[in-house]
């Protein structure tokens, strides 16, 4: 847009520009702010707890029961405890003078990249949190690795969608060993998500990611949770001392493992 090279002082529309500019560069460059991985859960005071339950039984009734008003038993649904999610502060700032050629798309995209690639630190980070795999001391990964994590994760009663994410040092080997079958994603994905999709291996998505180091993270949707007190967003405010404004995008979010036996963490040697 051509008249967004101006002065600060000169544009009043500047702020509605490099806030629109920064939530697009944030979604368009995380994995994991748009939810299609992990689930988001609103958090509006900062902080979710998200229940473990288990138990409950199915009854199969075959035949009719003495008493026709027999109702089926109740068999309790339980819980373990609960997971207590505390949404991080995250924040980028800088400060634009008074000066022309100011380009807020610019501004914008330099600091939503920033916010989400901080938040998308977070979450390679709680990956680790995931069970670990068994075969996890080699310095290459192969499919065995692959198909063997896949199967005790579904073991566990997992049948919903699985997704892989696979450290940048380990892309190629996972590529030489899966041939090109590498395809691109569908439309849910976000530019991220799309860029970094490597193929589809045993019906789990992979994905390459330059936040995990050494390592492949395999989970369901189930296995995390995403606690989202207030979205990317960015606040203007007035510095005279320096002659221009302070920008600070931020973000109030904060991920956690839920149930880390959905998946599964393969640490290899670099």
């Amino acid at each position: 847009m051509a008249d967004t090279y101006n002065g600060l002082s000169l544009n009043s529309d500047f702020e509605t520009q490099v806030r629109a500019a920064t939530v697009f560069a944030a979604h368009e460059s995380s994995m994991f702010l748009g939810g299609q991985v992990i689930p988001v859960v609103n958090a509006p005071n900062g902080l979710v707890k998200i229940p473990v339950v288990s138990g409950g039984t199915a009854w199969t009734l075959s035949t009719e029961a003495a008493s026709s008003a027999a109702d089926v038993d109740v068999a309790a649904v339980t819980t373990s405890g609960s997971v207590d999610i505390v949404c991080d502060l995250i924040a980028a700032r800088t400060v634009v003078r008074d000066l022309g050629a100011i380009d807020a798309n610019e501004i914008g995209r330099q600091l939503g990249n920033k916010v989400s690639g901080a938040f998308d630190a977070t979450v390679a980070t709680a990956m680790a949190s995931l069970t670990a795999h068994s075969e996890d001391v080699a310095t290459t990964i192969d499919l065995d690795d692959i198909y063997e994590a896949i199967g005790l994760i579904r073991g566990t009663g997992e049948m919903g969608p699985l997704f892989g994410f696979v450290s940048a040092n380990k892309y190629s080997q996972l590529m030489n060993a899966i041939g090109s079958t590498a395809f691109a994603g569908g439309d849910w994905q976000g530019a991220a998500l799309q860029s970094g999709n490597l193929g589809s291996i045993a019906g789990v998505q992979f994905f390459v990611t330059s936040y995990l180091t050494s390592a492949c993270a395999i989970f369901g949707q189930d296995a995390m949770r995403i606690a989202m007190q207030k979205n990317v967003d960015v606040e203007v405010a007035r510095r005279a001392e320096a002659v221009g404004n302070d920008i600070v995008a931020n973000l109030h979010a904060k991920v956690a493992v839920v149930d880390a036996n959905r998946g599964r963490y393969i640490n290899l040697a670099s």
